[in-house]
C-alpha cells in the first residue's frame, strides 16, 4: 500500500517495542509486534513511532546505544527463533528464571533478569545455527554480513572485545586496543572470531525480524517514524572506530561532553556525557559518516525524528569530566552546510516535501534554530502538555501551524493523566476549560484536541490511549534508574479502544 506523502494528514501512536506485551519479560519483534500493527490498522492509524532501536548500554536507555547502526538483540523474538528451527519450544519453557519472568511480564521490564536469560537463549540459537543445515538462512547471513560490513565488522569486534573484558567501557581497555593498533586488532580478530561472528548473527536476526515487521506495516498502510539521537554514546563502536570524528585527545579520551546549560528547571544544567563532534572533520568528506547513518536509518524507517535538533545550529559544550553542565559554552554546529549535504541523498526534487525528518525543537530555541528548521521545511514538534499557561502559548492547538507533528506528550513527559494530577491548580483549571472535559476523561480530551487540530500528524503515547497515570511513565529525564521499563498488559490491545480511536481518525480526517 502506498503513501500520499511523508507528512500527509494522519494519526498515530508512540510505542517502543520493549513496551509490547508478551511472555518473555520484554516486548519484541514477534507476534505481538505484528498484532500491534493490526490493531493500529483497525484503529485507522497510519503512523507508528518508536524510540531508537540500537543496542542499549548503561541504564538501558535507547539514547545511549553501543552503535548508531546496530539493532538491539533484546528485541529479537524467541518465538520466531523457534519457528526458524534455531530454538525449541522446550528452550523457552525451561529457560532460567522463566517462571519469575512470566509473573512479572505484564507490569515492567526487569532488565537485570531479562538480559542474561535472553543472551543465554541467543547464544544457544547461534550454536544451533552453526550446527544446522539451513542453507537458505546461511546464505541470507552471508549476504547480510557483506551488505552491512561498513559498520558490522567494527561493531561485532567491539562487542566481542567488550564481552571478553567483562563489559568494560572501551575507554578502559588495554592501550593497544583502545588506540586500535593494527597488530592488536588482528590478534583480537583471531582470538575472538567466533564471538564476533555470534554478535554479527544477533544483528542478522534483529534486522531479519524488523524488516518483516516493517513490511507488515507497509502492507497495512502504516509508516514508521524512527528516532535519531544527535550524539553517539561515549561507550560505542562509533566513537571507538571513528576517533577523528569526535572531540578526543591523543589518548582517545573525550575532551568535551554534551548537555544543556542551567535554566529555570535545572540550576546546574544537564550533563549528558556524549562526546561532541569535530564538525570540521565531518565537513572534509561532505558528512559521509552522517549520510551513511541516515541511509541506514531510512532502510528501516520511513521518517526520522532528529533528537536535539538545536545541536545542529549550536550545542552546549562542557569540559569532559565536569560534575555539572554549569561550566560550558555554546559550540557552533554545521547548520546549513550539513543539511545541504543531506539534500543530495534524501530530497526528492519532484516532491513538494522537504527531507523526511522531524525536528525535535523543544526547549530553549533561538531564532537561528527556527530559521534552520524552516529553511529545510522540517516540521517541528508541538507538545500539548506544555501549552496550558495562556491563550497565546504556541503549544495550544489553535496556534499550531499545519506543518508540524502534535503530541499529547512524549517519552520524556508524564502521562496526560499523571500530568493533570501533578499540575498546578491554575494550569489544570485552564487545561480543563480549554479541553471542555472532566478529569475522568482528560487523556481522551487531550487526544481529541490534537487530532482535531490542523497539525499534519497527531501522535499520542500508548499510555494516554490506555488512560494511565504516572505509573505508565516511560522516562524521567535526569534520573539514572527505573526508566524505559513500562509495558502493556495482555488484553490492552482491545477492539473497543481501537474503535474509539478510529472514530477520531474518521471524524477529523486522519
Amino acid at each position: 500500500m502506498g503513501f500520499e506523502g511523508h507528512f500527509s494528514r494522519a494519526g498515530g501512536i508512540l510505542l517502543h517495542p520493549t513496551s509490547l506485551p508478551g511472555p518473555h519479560g520484554i516486548g519484541d519483534l514477534g507476534p505481538q509486534a505484528h498484532a500491534f500493527i493490526d490493531w493500529l490498522r483497525g484503529a485507522g492509524c497510519r503512523i507508528w513511532q518508536v524510540l531508537p532501536l540500537g543496542p542499549t548500554g548503561y541504564g538501558n536507555s535507547p539514547y545511549q546505544a553501543h552503535s548508531v547502526f546496530a539493532g538491539n538483540p533484546n528485541l529479537i523474538s524467541l518465538e520466531l527463533l523457534v519457528r526458524d528451527g534455531l530454538l525449541t519450544a522446550s528452550d523457552l519453557l525451561h529457560g532460567p528464571k522463566r517462571v519469575a519472568l512470566h509473573r512479572r511480564h505484564a507490569a515492567r521490564v526487569d532488565y537485570a533478569r531479562i538480559i542474561p536469560r535472553k543472551m543465554n537463549l541467543l547464544q544457544r540459537a547461534y550454536r544451533n545455527f552453526e550446527k544446522s543445515h539451513l542453507p537458505e538462512m546461511q546464505q541470507e547471513f552471508r549476504q547480510f554480513r557483506s551488505e552491512a560490513a561498513s559498520w558490522l565488522d567494527d561493531f561485532s569486534l567491539f562487542m566481542a572485545i567488550k564481552e571478553s573484558l567483562g563489559d568494560t567501557s572501551w575507554l578502559r581497555w588495554p592501550e593497544v586496543l583502545r588506540m586500535r593498533e593494527a597488530s592488536a586488532l588482528q590478534t583480537a580478530r583471531r582470538a575472538l572470531g567466533s564471538a564476533a561472528e555470534r554478535h554479527a548473527f544477533y544483528q542478522f536476526l534483529f534486522f531479519r525480524q524488523w524488516m518483516a515487521v516493517r513490511q507488515h506495516a507497509h502492507h497495512s498502510g502504516i509508516q514508521i517514524i524512527g528516532d535519531v539521537p544527535i550524539f553517539a554514546a561515549e561507550d560505542s563502536a562509533d566513537v571507538w572506530s571513528n576517533p577523528a570524528l569526535f572531540c578526543l585527545d591523543d589518548n582517545r579520551m573525550p575532551t568535551a561532553w554534551s548537555g544543556v546549560p542551567p535554566d529555570y528547571f535545572s540550576p546546574t544544567g544537564q550533563l549528558w556525557g556524549n562526546p561532541l563532534y569535530r564538525w570540521e572533520e565531518h565537513k572534509v568528506d561532505r558528512y559521509s559518516w552522517w549520510r551513511r547513518r541516515l541511509k541506514a536509518t531510512f532502510e528501516i524507517v520511513d521518517i526520522a525524528r532528529l533528537d536535539h535538533f538545536r545541536g545542529f545550529e549550536a550545542c552546549w559544550s562542557t569540559p569532559a569530566g565536569s560534575a555539572t553542565a554549569e561550566n560550558g559554552m555554546w559550540s557552533p554546529g554545521p547548520a546549513d552546510d550539513f543539511f545541504e549535504a543531506l539534500q543530495d541523498d534524501f530530497h526528492d526534487p519532484l516532491s513538494n516535501e522537504g527531507l523526511p525528518l522531524v525536528a525535535e525543537d523543544l526547549g530553549e530555541i533561538t531564532p537561528e534554530v527556527v530559521r534552520l528548521r524552516d529553511r529545510y521545511r522540517l516540521p517541528g514538534m508541538k507538545v500539548l502538555q506544555f501549552g496550558f499557561s495562556h491563550p497565546a502559548n504556541p503549544f495550544l492547538p489553535h496556534n499550531y501551524p499545519q506543518h508540524c507533528v502534535a503530541y499529547t506528550g512524549t517519552h520524556d513527559n508524564d502521562t496526560s493523566r499523571g500530568w493533570l494530577s501533578h499540575a498546578s491548580s491554575a494550569d489544570s483549571s485552564f487545561a480543563r476549560r480549554y479541553l471542555v472535559t472532566p478529569a475522568r476523561s482528560f487523556s481522551w480530551g487531550m487526544i481529541r484536541a490534537i487530532w482535531s487540530s490542523v497539525a499534519a500528524l497527531a501522535i499520542a503515547p500508548m499510555q494516554d490511549v490506555l488512560d494511565l497515570g504516572t505509573n505508565g511513565r516511560m522516562n524521567y529525564p535526569g534520573r539514572l534508574d527505573g526508566n524505559w521499563e513500562w509495558r502493556m498488559r495482555d488484553g490492552d490491545l482491545a477492539v473497543a479502544t481501537a474503535d474509539r480511536l478510529r472514530e477520531f481518525n474518521t471524524v477529523y480526517g486522519r
